[in-house]
């Protein structure tokens, strides 16, 4: 059966080894000389240990009273954190954070998940806005920080991951050979520029067969097959996949994932924010789940390309 240790005995004991006696931890702890020693009493009868050694000098810990002290700072200081994340005002407020829809899977929800647990007292007020939006937002100052998808980094930012961009189908969908080959494209998108360059390189034909604001509009026609699309690696939603190489489609760039925290940010939860977005992009942090990304190519009869 298991035991609980008794945290106020806990402290008694600690407060006995840093103050030297009885005495001296009963007046830091607020209470009667017999309170303490009646906590450490019930403390050694529920382990079946003596924790003090007495003489006529005061006392001392015996050995398995400092084997339990190191423990007991450990755990009361875990407490005590607890205790203040949850109780203390310093750990409320609110943080502005906006970066594009694209970039929120597959690490945003673990990212949040993790900050909750962190600061669970404190809002964040999500924003999903393109590239020059959030970079707009954030110099008025309307952001405390912002992930950016860009081909380069701007002083003050740091990038957190260079990405391929990859073209995007439906399951076993065939929109990928028609010619002129049908897009989904947002109307403001940093992605747009490239892709269209890269086409027009490759001499593929094309045509805009959606065009929207709405993620969800372009990622609902790719996953009817009514259009292809380009995501960065590693972002493409569950309901997609990827068209690999040799399918008649040309090679896009890359691009980086920038954080960019605004500079004298005294909020305690926004260096938090960071570093867990830093430690995902970096791996320490496992998303919840991953996009679907088939590792195999399709099959060699749907390879080739269309015919005009």
């Amino acid at each position: 059966m298991r035991r609980n240790l008794d945290l106020a005995a806990l402290r008694a004991l600690a407060a006995i080894a840093d103050f030297g006696g009885v005495t001296k931890a009963a007046q830091l702890l607020n209470l009667t000389q017999s309170a303490v020693s009646m906590q450490i009493k019930r403390l050694e009868e529920s382990l079946g240990l003596t924790l003090l050694e007495r003489s006529g000098r005061g006392v001392t810990l015996s050995n398995a009273g400092e084997q339990l002290l190191s423990y007991a700072r450990r755990i009361l200081a875990l407490n005590d954190e607890a205790v203040e994340r949850l109780t203390d005002s310093e750990y409320e407020g609110e943080i502005r954070f906006a970066l594009p829809h694209d970039i929120i899977y597959p690490h945003i929800p673990q990212v949040l998940r993790h900050f909750n647990t962190l600061f669970p007292r404190m809002n964040v007020q999500l924003q999903t806005l393109n590239t020059v939006r959030a970079k707009e937002a954030y110099g008025r100052g309307e952001c405390d920080l912002i992930l950016t998808t860009e081909m380069q980094c701007d002083a003050g930012g740091e990038t957190l991951a260079h990405l391929p961009l990859v073209w995007i189908g439906a399951p076993g969908g065939l929109a990928y050979r028609q010619r002129p080959l049908r897009l989904a494209q947002g109307r403001v998108c940093a992605f747009r520029a490239g892709i269209i360059a890269a086409l027009d390189r490759a001499g593929v034909p094309w045509d805009t067969a959606v065009e929207s604001d709405s993620d969800r509009t372009l990622e609902a026609a790719v996953s009817c097959d009514m259009a292809v699309h380009a995501l960065l690696a590693g972002t493409e939603p569950p309901h997609v996949e990827r068209i690999p190489p040799g399918c008649g489609l040309p090679e896009l760039s890359s691009f980086l994932i920038n954080l960019y925290v605004r500079p004298g940010n005294t909020i305690p939860g926004v260096t938090a924010l960071a570093e867990l977005l830093r430690k995902a992009w970096s791996g320490e942090i496992r998303p919840l789940a991953q996009a679907a990304i088939p590792s195999a190519a399709r099959p060699a009869a749907q390879a080739g390309v269309a015919a005009e």
